[in-house]
């Protein structure tokens, strides 16, 4: 209901704005939105400072994430930038009440994902080949193209030969949005592509040429006059729009004049246009779909430091030609590179320095990683290593390990001196505080951390004072917690070994009636088989629970589950088991 609000406001926002040109007194300051603060200061990459976080609609944040260009697999420097602003999200929602509607855009046309496209067909062509011998123009290609794949053999999924670039995009869109599923990472209110926003941005660009802030040109090209927009372009960065920059060999006027609407190549996907055939240029997407949607009013903007210019520096521009308003986007959040152990680059596909979040994440756990990410402001850049990844592991270990200790003293399994409850209930309220104020402050999670070890550091002082309930001379919470994970073991491995495959209809129905009985038998000889192979699985899950049953530790099965109790009379209580 909000968002269909917000996209009925957006498509009536354009004409209903005040109009004026770039001759009217330039303004580069940020100023404070009307509305209501949410309770956060956060810093603001427009205004260079902390501010109120102030939201035009109370309770409501809308929010606008610049998503990925789907020609390859993510990586961790994506992910970690995704990561970081959806426990931003969450912290908005679950802490300061506040309902996020997030659109996020989808890049599913572009030169990476069409060059991306090319070489797969390129290759085709080179191994399909009818001739032979191969040529010596084969080889020559062979050597120029196959390191390119040869390096990307692990990769899944495995692309057509001849796969459009659309195609492309959509295995790829699908596989980044596995990934984020993975990282635990909350889909955005709605997705939007690029291809299935054309016509809203021809018209965008259609305003901006008659608005004077863009011109075309006889090759078929759209650009923004940069030098028309004065001193107004440059908000997030310190850029002169006076500076020519190099000679250029485009039709551009100038130099820093960036593209709205691309002629289409020979053989490339295009878009019928006023200008021609061609494609939308980058920029001109995201500001086109954040307008369909939120229209000229904007609370939040995010994306990685590495976008703020010239990506969004040219949103901004765009949008308020657009729009014909005073500012765009009330604040941007930009989250900060993650680099490489011993370099100062961040981890990126040009660099060929990346960890895909699938390679990471046969490693490592989205739990660990999330932590890595809390353990830092999202704003700094962050060293990624085997090391830091470890000191998350740990921090998450401590936690883990003191609610199960925790959970053992409520259930009477931890005998101790009288714990000074008062004095936790103190620690716990402040701790409340003092997370809520960490994340008050510009969502700064490592504090918020901090406080919680701080929290846990004083209780476990309090429970490492107790005496443990001795049976069998161990450790009870500790007995506890490896009976758990053995006996979980245990029910994974009998459930494989019970677990057989049957004969199914497709099989039966594809052999035919004739031929129904060689492949029913084939089943059910190959079902013996495998439960002679397990057998030796069955028998060792009975042997561990009769011998865990002599110290009193009882295991019992029910269906694909199981569970256990601890009793006294050990083996008494076992013979007395065996005879029922």
């Amino acid at each position: 209901m909000l968002l269909g609000a917000a996209v009925r406001r957006g498509r009536a926002g354009g004409g209903a704005a005040r109009r004026w040109r770039s001759g009217a007194a330039p303004r580069r300051e940020w100023v404070p939105p009307a509305g209501r603060a949410c309770g956060v200061v956060a810093y603001n990459s427009r205004s260079r400072s902390k501010e109120p976080l102030v939201l035009a609609k109370d309770g409501v944040a809308t929010w606008y994430s610049c998503g990925p260009t789907v020609y390859d697999h993510a990586h961790l420097g994506h992910a970690c930038s995704y990561v970081r602003f959806d426990i931003i999200r969450r912290i908005l929602t679950r802490f300061f009440e506040t309902e996020v509607i997030m659109v996020m855009g989808i890049t599913d046309i572009d030169d990476k994902i069409i060059r991306r496209a090319n070489e797969n067909l390129k290759v085709g062509h080179l191994l399909c080949e009818e001739s032979a011998p191969f040529p010596l123009w084969f080889f020559e290609e062979a050597i120029n193209w196959m390191p390119i794949w040869i390096g990307k053999i692990q990769d899944i999924p495995r692309l057509p030969m001849n796969i459009s670039p659309v195609a492309l995009a959509r295995i790829y869109e699908e596989d980044f949005k596995q990934d984020m599923a993975s990282l635990k990472v909350l889909p955005p209110t709605v997705y939007m592509r690029v291809t299935e926003n054309i016509p809203q941005i021809i018209s965008f660009i259609k305003t901006i040429i008659a608005n004077g802030q863009a011109y075309a040109t006889s090759q078929g090209n759209v650009y923004f006059d940069v030098n028309s927009w004065g001193e107004r372009y440059g908000v997030l960065t310190a850029v002169s729009p006076d500076t020519q920059g190099e000679a250029v060999d485009t039709d551009k006027r100038h130099g820093r004049d960036f593209a709205l609407w691309k002629a289409a190549k020979p053989q490339e996907l295009s878009w019928s246009s006023p200008w021609g055939k061609g494609r939308p240029g980058w920029h001109i997407e995201c500001s086109t779909i954040s307008s369909a949607v939120f229209g000229k009013q904007l609370d939040i903007h995010t994306g990685g430091i590495d976008l703020a210019f010239p990506h969004h520096e040219n949103e901004i521009a765009q949008c308020e030609v657009y729009h014909q308003c005073e500012q765009w986007g009330n604040y941007f959040l930009h989250s900060g590179h993650l680099h490489v152990k011993g370099s100062q680059e961040k981890m990126s596909k040009s660099l060929k320095n990346y960890i895909t979040i699938k390679d990471f994440l046969k490693k490592f756990s989205s739990d660990q990683f999330r932590m890595f990410c809390l353990r830092s402001r999202y704003s700094s850049a962050v060293e990624f290593s085997d090391e830091t990844m470890n000191d998350a592991k740990n921090v998450l270990q401590a936690i883990s390990s003191f609610i199960r200790d925790a959970n053992a003293y409520i259930k009477g399994q931890l005998v101790c001196d009288p714990v000074r409850e008062d004095v936790l209930w103190e620690r716990l309220a402040s701790t409340k505080v003092n997370v809520k104020a960490a994340f008050a402050d510009d969502f700064d999670t490592s504090r918020a951390v901090a406080a919680i070890m701080d929290l846990i550091h004083h209780g476990n002082r309090q429970l490492k004072a107790v005496t443990k309930v001795a049976v069998g001379g161990g450790n009870t919470a500790l007995l506890s917690n490896v009976m758990d994970e053995l006996v979980s073991f245990r029910t994974k491995v009998r459930n494989y070994a019970l677990v057989l495959p049957e004969a199914t209809e497709a099989v039966q129905m594809e052999e035919g009636a004739v031929g129904a009985k060689g492949p029913k038998q084939e089943q059910k000889e190959k079902r013996r088989q495998l439960m002679q192979e397990r057998k030796p699985l069955l028998e060792a899950c009975d042997s561990l629970r009769g011998d865990l049953a002599a110290f009193g530790i009882h295991i019992k099965d029910r269906s694909t589950a199981s569970t256990w109790e601890m009793a006294e009379g050990g083996r008494a209580e076992q013979q007395a088991e065996e005879k029922s």
